[in-house]
């Protein structure tokens, strides 16, 4: 049976209240935080960064899984290792070149790497993985194809019940 990691992405939560709404997802059964950090090069978006995560790390004991969608991942290596990022999961896309001294510097500063894909990279850049959209009624679908640590953001966020949804996810997971 596969241990499910449940990671809510705080990309929906109420950033006024971020150490707040961190805390609840976690008292709801989120095993990890999922932090998108985003910059306009590579998507529209301009997020969350290292100030944030050393700020909310001073509130939370929970696993930060930092997601970077960044032209260059290795300039944020050491502020995210400083800051306090349990993970860091960078972009084949932008790192085809230097991928395995990335991996090393991530784990130099004492977080665990992650690669993602971008929606229309060939999954034959990386290890088959299974990516985003994931809530009640795609869980069984990535499940099935081996995916166990689960980022969902709006279905969780979005939810009446939050804990109820982290849940479901975990016994589908785990059920698989």
């Amino acid at each position: 049976m596969a241990t499910a990691k449940i990671a809510p992405s705080m990309l929906s939560s109420d950033f006024a209240n971020l150490a707040s709404e961190a805390d609840r997802m976690v008292k709801c059964g989120a095993d990890w935080l999922h932090m998108d950090i985003m910059v306009r090069h590579f998507v529209p978006n301009l997020t969350i960064g290292a100030p944030v995560i050393e700020s909310l790390r001073k509130h939370s004991k929970a696993y930060l899984d930092c997601h970077l969608m960044v032209t260059n991942p290795l300039d944020y290596v050491e502020p995210l290792g400083k800051a306090g990022a349990s993970g860091f999961t960078f972009h084949v896309e932008v790192s085809k070149d230097n991928w395995r001294e990335l991996i090393e510097r991530i784990k130099a500063k004492g977080m665990h790497p992650g690669v993602a894909l971008k929606p229309g990279t060939p999954i034959e850049e990386v290890f088959p993985l299974v990516d985003g959209g994931l809530g009640p009624s795609t869980i069984d679908t990535a499940a099935k194809a081996g995916a166990n640590c689960i980022v969902a953001g709006s279905s969780v966020f979005g939810a009446a019940e939050p804990a109820e949804v982290i849940s479901f996810m975990r016994s589908s997971v785990e059920g698989a």
